[in-house]
This record gives C-alpha cells, structure tokens and sequence, in this order.
C-alpha cells in the first residue's frame, strides 16, 4: 500500500512538473520572444496528450505552439506525437502478418 502511495506521488510530481513545460499562449498576445525549434517541437509532440487535458481547463495552454520556426517545429512536433500516440507503422506490419 505504502509503495502505491509513493509512485502515485510520483505521478502527480512529473504531472505538475510536465504542466511547466507546456506550449505558449498566441505570440499577438506578447509571450514568447524566441520561435520554438525541433527540440521543443519534439518535446511538445511528446506531451500531446497531457497538454490537451489541461488545454481543456485552461486557455491560457495550447498544445501546439504558436511562435516556432516554421518546418523543423512541425517535423519535431509530428515525431514526438507519433511516439506519444503510439503511431508508426507497427500495426501496418501485423496486419500483414496475420493476412498470410
């Protein structure tokens, strides 16, 4: 019981910690003085699916940012999220798999 307590803390730590990490707000509203590049793309990609929970509370959070350079943003963005949501082809191959 003591060990579920403890990695729920945990949880709830990286959760909070993660929600610091999350896209800006519209750059016309004044955040943001340097565009988000592959890196920060890659990683909001990668939180997709906690920045849409707290988008939903908060709208003051997005889960894409706004302010970034352009192709290597969205190329680091489409990566992260393929990883987050489990995408890239793995099913595609069973599929073929289980057909012969």
């Amino acid at each position: 019981m003591r060990k579920r307590m403890v990695v729920v803390g945990a949880l709830l730590v990286a959760l909070v910690v993660l929600a610091g990490c999350m896209p800006d707000a519209n750059p016309s509203q004044g955040t943001g003085e340097n565009p988000a590049g592959f890196l920060a793309g890659l990683w909001h990609g990668f939180i997709i699916g906690i920045s849409f929970i707290v988008s939903l509370f908060n709208d003051g959070v997005s889960i894409y940012e706004v302010n970034n350079n352009g192709g290597w943003y969205d190329f680091g963005y489409v990566l992260g999220a393929m990883s987050a949501l489990g995408g890239g082809g793995g099913g595609a191959a069973a599929g073929a798999k289980r057909r012969r």
